[in-house]
């Protein structure tokens, strides 16, 4: 699979909790370009109009390695993560769900963005109760450059910075609440997608211009080596322009802000197939890069 010339990171060394932005090229982490220089990438993110045009320019150089840089969290952290959901033909077909003949809008949720943000490398803590059935879902995360509302499809990717992946962990024994009122507030969103941990990102930010056509990406996931996922974003059912759009006309928009764009088939919950403490889980889109995080017990 063909991974990115480099991507835009956020790294500490040794145990200092001060993070830095550099770039990840060749497996090693490289000083950041010019203009980043003591800013976090949500404040890179607030001046990418100005910092985009220099860095289509910018050669990395592979002598300034940064040693005992230890990779972090890319976005610290973004205002909103937004994800759509049931947005693979694929994956509406495990779930046994039959799509519309005619498609609207995706439906979104939130993720609280502090709590589940996480890292290439960060544990992925399993719920401290009982009977917690975790499952995968392997994403394709948009990171927003400039602000916008009620965008269109033709202009939606103008804002988009680049690209993560993601994985946007789920609780599947808390899709319902255990005891509902009944309809319609029986649905527990924040049990569901929204606990602890539940979005690693990464592993850097792969500008847009190196993802020339984000629609004809393959995406895979495994679990301690087998592969559990392995489909192409070709299989989205409302392309990234649209969900961007979509997205805009519900909330503005702004710099660092992620959209997860839906997950391929492959998901567990069909097969009764769910995580334990242990599992080593890995993410990799192609031309945006691999993703690696273990499952531990709270």
């Amino acid at each position: 699979m063909e991974f990115p010339e480099w991507s835009l990171v956020q790294y500490r060394v040794d145990d200092s909790e001060k993070l830095a932005v550099g770039v990840s090229v060749g497996g090693s982490v490289v000083q950041g370009p010019p203009g980043t220089e003591g800013l976090s990438m949500m404040e890179v993110l607030s001046r990418w109009g100005s910092l985009a045009p220099l860095l289509r320019d910018w050669t990395p150089a592979v002598a300034d390695v940064i040693a005992d840089a230890r990779l972090a969290p890319p976005l610290t952290y973004p205002g909103k993560v937004l994800c759509a959901g049931a947005n693979y033909w694929d994956h509406c077909a495990e779930m046994g769900v039959e799509p519309p003949e005619e498609l609207g809008d995706p439906f979104f949720f939130l993720k609280p963005p502090t709590t589940t943000v996480t890292g290439p490398g960060d544990p992925v803590p399993l719920p401290s109760y009982p009977g917690a059935r975790v499952d995968w879902e392997a994403e394709l995360a948009v990171v927003i450059g400039s602000p916008g509302r009620d965008l269109s499809p033709e202009r939606a990717l103008d804002h988009v910075a680049g690209y993560l992946a993601a994985n946007d962990i789920s609780a599947r024994d808390r899709v319902t609440a255990a005891k509902p009122v009944g309809e319609p507030f029986a649905y527990d969103w924040v049990g569901h997608k929204g606990q602890d941990g539940f979005c690693p990102l990464g592993p850097g930010l792969v500008p847009a211009w190196q993802v020339p056509d984000p629609q004809n990406l393959r995406i895979r996931l495994t679990v301690n080596g087998v592969v559990k996922q392995d489909s192409s974003t070709a299989q989205m059912m409302v392309p990234i322009p649209e969900v961007v759009a979509a997205a805009s006309r519900l909330t503005r928009l702004e710099p660092g802000d992620v959209i997860l764009t839906g997950t391929p088939a492959g998901v567990g919950m069909p097969r009764g197939e769910f995580l334990a403490a242990g599992d080593e889980v890995v993410v990799e889109i192609e031309r945006v890069g691999r993703l690696e995080n273990t499952v531990v017990a709270s």
